[in-house]
């Protein structure tokens, strides 16, 4: 299943960080076992890409070999599938997923162009056969992380874009720890904080999944626009807020003044390593509660309180494929809103990638998302 491939094409290439980024034409890569080539549609770029492709925190906690293509997860068509492939046809629209597994050992993985990891395995795995990711007009891709998209329905039904689907690559990550935990329509979680790219997909996932929302966050203009955000594309959701006050007993009492929580969903980013939100969070979870962990610390937590109540902690990296596939059954059957409801995309060349990363890292929020259109 190949069809007509260039030999050369259009990529953002790092060759190394003192050298920074150029767009530059290099080889089309080939197809092979197990395998697809993708012909970039958009491709997602991450809020903080101008920090991990320089010198300068938080780099020194995204390891990667240089030189390589740059990207993330993206929106693409099959351009061309390995002998394998069973399914997947070319022209077929698909999200490309960033996450790499080893086929012999699933705990092996690694982000595309971003993370190479933390065992031999995953390194192993980036630098000698998955090492470039998307910023490209074509990229080689494992058979696996290519998810089919319904295109009739999504872009021409529900009016998405390819930069709009794009939004997945921020919402499967709370996905994953909200499905991993079990959340159930009907119940209470709390999504802390909620006002950054993750925690505020965070909230619109577990409205999507029929779940009551305590967002937490100490922005109040940002929990407002993440409120209003969410009401306005589903008017039925029950949205509430609370300002982290950093006071352990007042952010207790105001979680505790909305009754039963069921469940707590971490997404606390570094620079959060002294805030007590998450200790407060699990202090108000009703007896056999759960919390899923996908936060980077989450600190000291309140033991007796985890003991005697019977807390499940959970913690969780990412996403599963099966997670992916279920949650793209929940975009098509339309559980979420559309248009600027759902997000509002900015979309930039490669050749502006310097515009386009200093616009990712103030572009946040809830319903927000900055691509490269390819």
């Amino acid at each position: 299943m190949v069809s007509n491939l260039p030999p050369h094409h259009q990529a953002l290439v790092l060759e190394s960080i003192q050298a920074g980024f150029q767009v530059k034409t290099i080889l089309t890569p080939q197809v092979g076992l197990g395998s697809v080539i993708v012909h970039i549609i958009a491709s997602g770029i991450l809020s903080y890409a101008r920090d991990i492709y320089k010198n300068k925190p938080p780099r020194d906690w995204y390891p990667y070999p240089t030189p390589l293509v740059g990207g993330l997860s993206a929106i693409a068509r099959v351009a061309a599938a390995g002998p394998d492939a069973t399914a997947l046809q070319p022209g077929q629209l698909v999200f490309v997923d960033c996450v790499i597994r080893a086929r012999d050992d699933p705990s092996a993985l690694f982000l595309t162009a971003i993370h190479e990891g933390y065992s031999d395995g995953s390194r192993k795995l980036m630098r000698d056969v998955w090492r470039d990711g998307t910023f490209a007009e074509y990229a080689k891709v494992p058979l696996e992380n290519c998810i089919p998209l319904n295109e009739s329905r999504l872009c021409g039904e529900l009016g998405y874009s390819p930069g709009d689907l794009m939004y997945l690559c921020t919402l499967l990550v709370p996905y994953g720890g909200l499905r991993d935990i079990k959340l159930e329509p009907g119940e209470t979680v709390v999504v802390c904080p909620s006002t950054g790219n993750f925690g505020g997909a965070g909230v619109q996932v577990a409205v999507a999944m029929g779940a009551r929302v305590i967002a937490m966050g100490r922005n109040e203009k940002e929990l407002a626009r993440m409120k209003e955000h969410v009401l306005k594309g589903t008017p039925t959701a029950t949205v509430e807020t609370v300002k982290i006050t950093g006071d352990e007993t007042t952010d207790t009492a105001a979680l505790e003044a909305f009754g039963t929580i069921d469940a707590v969903l971490d997404l606390s980013p570094p620079a959060a390593e002294k805030s007590k939100h998450l200790h407060c969070a699990i202090t108000a979870l009703r007896h056999s509660g759960r919390v899923s962990l996908m936060g980077s610390v989450p600190g000291a937590l309140p033991a007796l309180k985890i003991l005697s109540n019977n807390i499940t902690l959970k913690g969780k990296l990412m996403y599963e494929r099966d997670d992916m596939l279920q949650f793209v059954k929940m975009l098509e059957r339309g559980l979420f809103p559309r248009g600027r409801n759902f997000v509002e995309t900015k979309a930039f060349k490669l050749g502006d990638w310097r515009h386009a990363f200093d616009e990712a890292a103030e572009y946040t929020g809830i319903g927000r998302v900055v691509v490269f259109e390819i």
